[in-house]
């Protein structure tokens, strides 16, 4: 199978990167994601994971992917695929009232711009993810465009994950 390659874009700022899929590594995952593309979404910046801005969704595959190439020290440039119930994020301290539900599965796609994350919730415990993708292009300015969403804020932002 040739490579195949998706866009990550922070809309409202015209910031986007180039990412390959991992589909040797997490092929299931891969399918998942890119027959489900374009998504986007409200993006939101890490709380506990440190450099990390993601995206929620409802749950897009037919079934949900298992973990594959897992990971709870994610990269600069690792795209990362979680899976969660509502009650695991329902909670007002997470901020997602609108989103998530006790009773519903949210997914979140998540892009890592700087080094020294750790996947460690004070709530739950550890959370690996399924890295999915690498950014091969762009990431040294979306890397500055996620450090100004982290000072100013996301509100009003939409990550986006296109086919490139």
């Amino acid at each position: 199978m040739a490579d195949r390659y998706l866009e990550v874009a922070l809309v409202k700022r015209g910031i986007t990167c180039t990412a390959r899929l991992l589909d040797d590594r997490a092929p299931v995952t891969c399918a998942a994601v890119w027959n489900s593309l374009p998504l986007s979404g409200d993006v939101y910046h890490a709380k506990y994971a440190r450099n990390e801005i993601y995206a929620l969704f409802p749950p897009f595959a037919e079934s949900e992917p298992p973990l594959e190439n897992p990971t709870v020290t994610p990269l600069p440039g690792d795209l990362c695929y979680f899976s969660f119930a509502g009650t695991e994020l329902g909670t007002r301290a997470h901020g997602y009232d609108r989103e998530v539900r006790p009773g519903t599965t949210v997914v979140d796609l998540a892009l890592f711009y700087e080094r020294n994350n750790l996947l460690l919730n004070g709530d739950v415990g550890w959370v690996p993810g399924t890295v999915w993708g690498q950014v091969t292009e762009g990431l040294a300015d979306m890397a500055d465009a996620c450090n100004d969403l982290w000072r100013t804020g996301a509100a009003g932002e939409t990550l986006g994950f296109r086919r490139a």
